[in-house]
């Protein structure tokens, strides 16, 4: 269901440009679950983001289930985004402004789904549900934990039923305990949600419970 061929990333610094994708690729199977590792600053959150069409690479070229994410306009690629692909980030990303089910929401507001506000509210209430957080819907991101608030990031993650869920450094941020809780709920929705796993992890204990294991390496992926 996705596909990248020979991609290429380059940052341009004050001082010196920066090569962090050398001809990358990757070809992820419907359900598939992968770990990246690598070492900090190798391109990992590169690669998700390229792959996630959130950061143009410089040159090649990635599919999801066969469109051609950067050879569409910038509406489509959005569109095809808010659609296929569901993103856990480190940093959790909700919006504080938003209470914890107003953030689940938040993708569905694109219109993907086709369905009214009312039905909106009803899936994020049962996603919601799903990590444990059905007492905690009205609260604001703020009055909660570090784990409680990556919860709300994965429920918001699969409200669109997506076929790719990227995660970059789920458990980053959080204790050991906490972290191995988020990371069995991640593998439990994204496998009930039938979605194929990219996920970024500097814990090879985390990587090994996916299906296959890649580093990236030189700018290149190459299995583990």
């Amino acid at each position: 269901m996705l596909e990248a061929k020979n991609l290429f990333k380059t940052y341009t610094l004050p001082h010196q440009q920066v090569s962090v994708l050398k001809g990358a690729g990757i070809a992820v199977r419907e359900g598939e679950r992968v770990a990246v590792v690598g070492r900090s600053g190798a391109g990992k959150s590169t690669l998700l983001h390229v792959l996630g069409g959130l950061d143009r690479p410089d040159s090649g070229e990635v599919l999801i289930d066969g469109i051609p994410l950067y050879n569409i306009s910038r509406r489509k690629r959005t569109a095809v985004r808010a659609a296929r692909i569901g993103f856990v980030f480190q940093s959790y990303h909700l919006l504080p402004e938003m209470d914890v089910t107003e953030n689940v929401m938040l993708p569905a507001m694109t219109g993907v789904l086709k369905i009214t506000r009312s039905e909106m509210r009803a899936r994020a209430l049962e996603l919601l549900a799903r990590v444990g957080l059905s007492d905690r819907v009205s609260h604001m991101p703020m009055e909660l934990s570090g784990g409680e608030q990556q919860r709300v990031a994965l429920a918001r993650a699969l409200i669109n039923n997506p076929a790719l869920v990227l995660a970059d450094e789920p458990t980053g941020n959080l204790d050991s305990k906490t972290g191995s809780q988020v990371m069995d709920l991640l593998f439990e929705l994204s496998s009930v949600n039938g979605s194929a796993l990219i996920m970024v992890t500097h814990s090879m204990q985390s990587a090994a419970l996916c299906d296959r294991i890649l580093e990236i390496q030189e700018g290149l992926l190459v299995g583990v």
